[in-house]
């Protein structure tokens, strides 16, 4: 699918030109109108001024031309000599006619007047201007504040090239490295400087490469323990089929020994099947959890377990109302792969304990290897006896998916097995 590449460094020059627009706009338009109350508010205070020092003269000299003056007296009206000459004036009765208050603004041949009126006694007094000294004020303000707000956009502007141009450059480097995310020669190190996001971004990728390649590593490591360990009851079979054929053995022994091998690969081949059915349920989360009768399952398991090695003495305390959630099936498949891995290593006891809502499981085997502690649940890791499996990886699976956790640790004699409610 085809589709436009629209680069961040376009959409930055086309954001910068909307800010633009718009802060003109708000010169233009917006704040010119707004500046209208404060410049009406200075026209009032600019024409009641001079009225305030007028007694009952008008002198000419103290006052502003621009500025029309009214001075009645007993109806008798006296006006300034530059009255006739602002914009047209020609009755001042008709002007008076249009003064409805105190202070205003009117319309006369199609001209803007405001004027201020102040009345002592019998005296009244009234200062008339055109919209001018409003214009220039307004004039004022805006030739002001237009080259501060233009030169503010244009640094706001250029901060915003630098800066996009270094975030660019930094998902560049996070674009190369996810391409070469499979490659080993490539220079993957983090060195950004700034502590922000996109350095924890490319952490994370990190962190994700080097468990990809982890993963790789395991699962080619996985494959070659899981052809050695088909391959070996393979081996065996084929040799006793040979030795059969060769005279050099008798049918009964290689049938007996070709029998076991059989098992032996039908286990493995079960466990297989059973852990890749772990990991379907997991992801369909059709998962079946009901409240199990642990005391129970756990009597049965000892009771076919303690025939396998009979130099080894069970001990349970299972207290008689304890909760445990998942299914028969489940629990079964736990405790089989626990004890069967407790039958290799046990010397004399397994003891099982149910407290404070733990099942712990103990042998008094040996202490398993640190090294070999922190990975005992990876599938097909080699065991302390060169021995690979599935046993151990399918409890900690079966369990996550119930709703449990289990760990493992090294007592001062012996190995316990740990398992709590976890988060489901």
């Amino acid at each position: 699918m085809k589709y436009m590449k629209n680069k961040l460094s376009k959409q930055l020059i086309f954001l910068i030109g909307i800010i633009f627009v718009i802060v003109f706009i708000s010169l233009g338009i917006v704040l010119p109108k707004l500046l209208i109350n404060v410049s009406e508010s200075s026209m009032y205070t600019y024409l009641s001024e001079p009225l305030k020092v007028i007694e009952s003269d008008i002198d000419n000299k103290l006052l502003n031309t621009k500025v029309a003056y009214l001075y009645i007296i007993d109806d008798k009206i006296v006006m300034n000599d530059n009255f006739d000459t602002l914009k047209g004036f020609i009755d001042p009765n008709k002007i008076l006619s249009k003064m409805k208050g105190d202070y205003g603004k009117f319309t006369y041949h199609h001209q803007l007047y405001y004027y201020y009126k102040i009345e002592n006694k019998n005296i009244t007094k009234i200062a008339i201007s055109d919209d001018s000294y409003i214009n220039k004020v307004r004039g004022e303000i805006l030739s002001a504040i237009f080259p501060i707000v233009l030169l503010t956009c244009i640094l706001i502007g250029l901060i915003m090239v630098i800066w996009i141009s270094i975030i660019v450059k930094k998902i560049t480097k996070l674009k190369n490295k996810i391409d070469n995310i499979d490659n080993p020669d490539y220079h993957h190190k983090v060195d950004f400087q700034t502590d922000d996001e996109i350095k924890s971004l490319a952490l994370a990728i990190e962190d994700m490469r080097l468990s990809l390649i982890n993963q790789e590593k395991l699962r080619n490591r996985m494959y070659q323990n899981i052809s050695h360990d088909f391959k070996t009851p393979l081996t065996v079979i084929k040799s006793y089929i040979e030795a059969v054929d060769d005279k050099v053995e008798d049918e009964k022994t290689a049938l007996k020994v070709i029998n076991e091998q059989t098992i032996k690969l039908d286990q493995k081949v079960h466990s297989l099947l059973y852990l890749n059915k772990l990991d379907y349920l997991k992801d369909s989360k059709d998962i079946k959890i009901v409240p199990v009768d642990m005391k129970k399952i756990i009597e049965q398991e000892v009771e076919k377990f303690k025939f396998h090695r009979k130099d080894i003495n069970f001990e349970v305390e299972i207290p008689q109302r304890m909760k445990f959630y998942g299914t028969e099936e489940h629990w079964e498949t736990i405790l089989d792969n626990i004890l069967g891995n407790f039958m290799r290593y046990a010397k004399t006891k397994v003891k099982i304990t149910i407290k404070q809502n733990k099942l712990i499981l103990y042998n008094d085997g040996e202490n398993i290897d640190e090294d070999f502690l922190d990975s005992i649940f990876t599938p097909f890791r080699k065991g302390m006896k060169g021995e690979f499996g599935l046993g151990l990886s399918i409890v900690k699976k079966t369990l996550n998916m119930i709703g449990y956790d289990i760990i493992v640790k090294n007592d001062k004699k012996g190995v316990s097995f740990i398992i709590t409610k976890g988060v489901h």
